[in-house]
């Protein structure tokens, strides 16, 4: 074999050597996973009998795994002689090496055994890692000169993976790191669009999302009732679309959600920033089934959704807006336990900083909202206003039963 010949960017030439504990925390397009993929690559090349396993808390499917990823390394370095990448796994093919994906959720004190061999654990999404399923990890990979990597983008100050590797005392003999999108020095341009239009615009936003800081939990956010997850779509689910239009430089923003009982999924979006009325149609069937189910997109823009309907979009129609819409739309969603998939990461970072206004002497919430991060929250709204209005209509056109007489 040739020599092989990967680069590596300045903040992780100390995870080159050994140490028990390697971290690497902080905002989005870092770089962090590329890393670590292209680390757990080259050490089953130095060694095609060792054994890695990459871990996240929950792992419904190999989608939600880092396992693509892991194969586009071993193609982009030309390295496909020398693994057997198979549906479940990727295999050494110059000796008994394995790469094997998990969730930690589906382990007990018993099942976790199985993972007594291994000489790494590459946890992906450690921020979700949840305090049982740490406890359960770290005495488990136990094999002499054995490793665990953990890669997070930082949400609470109190999630067990802060308060173990960022704590007070963390591990004697770790490597732990900050890593930011400015320490990325493979940046995309488009990515380098998007966080500058996150710092000009939502601040908040930009410090939890780009510089991996804590989220600030304030009363001020408008919606707590949500969370990140991973679910599988129901075939014969009823699905509703919401358009937002991005304005200059503001993302498009179109979302696709369905509800079961008092729980609304949300499982596909595309969030475009400065994307062209042109170039929209292309954008929105990025979303599946978008040409075939209506979409309920801001009235504003009637030249917008005429265009739409006339390339692939027949069922785009305005919403219908009205007095006190947007108040009555956030009370009608906050009725729903809100489930974002993991993919959707355009409307999690608006979810987390749509917020009410501060009196800037007073630091008194106001009653009005701020509209940085509006744009999901907004086509979130359209894709339930039908929903939401009829259900209304529904409700003031109940019978009221008069008082019973009293006849006697």
């Amino acid at each position: 074999m040739s020599q092989l010949n990967i680069q590596t960017p300045r903040w992780a030439v100390d995870f080159l050597g050994p140490a028990r504990y390697k971290g690497a925390y902080g905002g989005r397009c870092s770089g962090k996973s590329h890393f670590f993929a292209e680390l757990l690559v080259e050490a089953h090349i130095l060694d095609p009998n060792t054994k890695s396993v990459c871990i996240r808390e929950v792992q419904k499917s190999l989608t939600q795994s880092v396992k693509a990823l892991i194969e586009s390394k071993i193609e982009s370095l030309g390295l496909g002689e020398y693994f057997d990448v198979q549906q479940a796994c990727i295999k050494n093919t110059k000796g008994n090496g394995v790469i094997i994906f998990q969730g930690m959720n589906s382990h007990n004190a018993d099942s976790i055994k199985s993972l007594e061999g291994f000489d790494r654990a590459f946890v992906e999404e450690a921020q979700s890692l949840s305090q049982i399923s740490l406890d359960l990890l770290r005495p488990t990979i136990r094999k002499p000169g054995s490793e665990l990597w953990f890669c997070w983008n930082p949400r609470n100050e109190t999630d067990p993976i802060d308060v173990f590797l960022r704590g007070a005392k963390p591990p004697e003999g770790s490597i732990i790191r900050p890593v930011n999108y400015m320490d990325n020095p493979w940046m995309p341009d488009v990515m380098i669009k998007e966080m500058e239009y996150d710092k000009a615009r939502d601040i908040d936003k930009y410090h939890h999302v780009w510089l991996g800081e804590y989220v600030q939990n304030s009363e001020k956010r408008i919606y707590k009732n949500w969370k990140v997850d991973t679910f599988d779509s129901p075939p014969d689910a009823t699905y509703y679309y919401g358009l937002d239009f991005g304005f200059s430089n503001d993302p498009t923003v179109l979302l696709r959600c369905f509800i079961e009982g008092r729980t609304l999924y949300i499982d596909y979006e595309a969030y475009e920033i400065g994307c062209d009325t042109q170039d929209m149609p292309h954008m929105l069937m990025t979303v599946p089934d978008s040409e075939k189910w209506p979409i309920t997109g801001d009235s504003s823009r009637p030249e917008t959704i005429s265009h739409l309907r006339k390339h692939g979009f027949p069922k785009c129609r305005p919403s219908v807006k009205g007095a006190n819409s947007v108040v009555d739309g956030i009370e009608f969603l906050r009725g729903f336990d809100i489930v974002v998939h993991e993919r959707c990461k355009g409307i999690a970072d608006d979810l987390t900083f749509y917020s009410y206004k501060v009196h800037p002497k007073t630091e008194e919430i106001l009653p009005t909202i701020d509209h940085a991060s509006s744009d999901g929250p907004d086509a979130l709204r359209y894709a339930v206003e039908l929903l939401r209005r009829t259900s209304k209509v529904q409700k003031k056109s109940k019978i009221t039963p008069k008082p019973r007489q009293n006849y006697w």
